[in-house]
C-alpha cells in the first residue's frame, strides 16, 4: 500500500489544479511558483505518476491528475467544515426551547424557518409538552407554559392576554345551517379541551346568551388534537385564536359566529436563571415576545 503524501505536497498539488496554474497558487499559498513546483514534483515521484503536463503557458492537469484531483479537494473541504463547525468561534449556537404542544406545533414552528434566516448562527432545538410547570432538564434554556404565570422561577414574562373563538371546518358548518348562529354551534357534537370544561358556559355569561351545550362528543387533551379533529370535517371546538389562526387562513376550519371569549389563562415565556444573559438566548426570547405582539 502506498503511504500517504505529505499533506504541504497535497495542498500544493490541490490549489494548482484548481486554479490551473502554479504561480496562481504560489500566490494563494503565500510560497513562490519555483517552491509550488517542487513540491508537486515531489508528490509525482512518491506516487510515481505524472499529475500534471507542463505547457509552454501553465500546467493542464493529466487523467490521472484529474481523478486524483476531486477526492483531494473533497478531503480539504471536509476538514475545514469540521474545523470550523467545532472549533471555530462563530459556529452555531445552541437554544433549547420547549413549548406545549399546541404552541410549539401551530404558532411557533411556522414561524421557525424566519427566524433561522435572521439568525443563521443560532440554532433552535424545539420540543414540546402537553403541560410543564417547572424546568425538569437542566438542558433547558427557555420554557413556554400555559398558565397563571404563578412558578418558582424568577424570570418569568406574560405574553399577552389570549381569546378564545369557536370553529368548526366550512363543510361541518354548511350542516348546520346556511349562516349557524352561536346557539347552532354549541347544539353541535362539541370536541372538548381538557381543562378548558367551563369555556362554553363562560362565554353565555359573558354575552348574555343561552346556551344549550351539549356533553363533549369528544375530549382532546391538547388544541392540536381538537383542531386536526374538526377540521377532518366533523365538531366545533372552542379554541385560542392565535391556535386557529393558521387553520382559518388555510381554510380548514372557520368562525362562523363572531363571539370571543377572554381567557383567563395564558401564555408565559420563563427563561431559565442560567441562561439568561446569553445573547442567543435574548435573540430567541426577543423573536418569541414579538412573535405573540403580532397574534394579539
Amino acid at each position: 500500500m502506498t503511504d500517504l503524501p505529505h499533506v504541504t505536497w497535497l495542498k500544493a498539488f490541490e490549489a494548482a489544479a484548481r486554479l490551473s496554474s502554479f504561480s496562481a497558487a504560489a500566490e494563494e499559498l503565500g510560497l513562490t511558483p519555483a517552491a509550488i513546483s517542487q513540491q508537486i514534483r515531489l508528490l509525482e515521484k512518491h506516487l510515481d505518476t505524472q499529475l500534471f503536463k507542463r505547457l509552454p503557458r501553465g500546467v493542464a492537469l493529466t487523467d490521472t491528475g484529474q481523478a486524483y484531483a476531486q477526492p483531494i479537494r473533497k478531503s480539504f473541504d471536509e476538514m475545514q467544515r469540521a474545523t470550523t463547525g467545532l472549533f471555530s468561534k462563530k459556529r452555531k449556537r445552541v437554544v433549547r426551547l420547549r413549548a406545549t404542544i399546541s404552541c410549539a406545533a401551530l404558532v411557533i414552528a411556522p414561524q421557525l424557518a424566519r427566524f433561522q434566516a435572521e439568525h443563521p448562527d443560532i440554532h433552535v432545538q424545539l420540543s414540546s409538552t402537553v403541560w410543564s410547570s417547572r424546568f425538569d432538564e437542566e438542558a433547558l434554556d427557555i420554557d413556554i407554559r400555559y398558565g397563571s404565570g404563578d412558578w418558582q422561577e424568577a424570570r418569568i414574562l406574560h405574553l399577552g392576554h389570549e381569546n378564545a373563538i369557536p370553529v368548526c371546518s366550512p363543510a361541518y358548518a354548511a350542516t348546520l345551517g346556511r349562516t349557524p348562529s352561536i346557539e347552532d354551534l354549541a347544539r353541535a357534537d362539541v370536541v372538548q379541551i381538557i381543562g378548558s370544561e367551563t369555556d362554553w358556559g363562560r362565554l353565555a355569561d359573558l354575552h348574555g346568551l343561552t346556551l344549550q351545550v351539549t356533553a363533549g362528543w369528544l375530549k382532546a387533551d391538547s388544541s392540536l388534537l381538537a383542531l386536526q379533529t374538526v377540521a377532518a370535517g366533523h365538531g366545533v371546538t372552542m379554541v385560542l385564536e392565535s391556535f386557529a389562526r393558521q387553520y382559518v387562513e388555510q381554510g380548514l376550519v372557520t368562525a362562523p359566529a363572531a363571539y370571543k371569549l377572554p381567557k383567563r389563562r395564558s401564555h408565559y415565556m420563563v427563561i431559565n436563571d442560567r441562561a439568561d444573559q446569553r445573547d442567543e438566548v435574548k435573540a430567541v426570547s426577543n423573536w418569541i415576545t414579538s412573535l405573540y405582539q403580532s397574534l394579539t
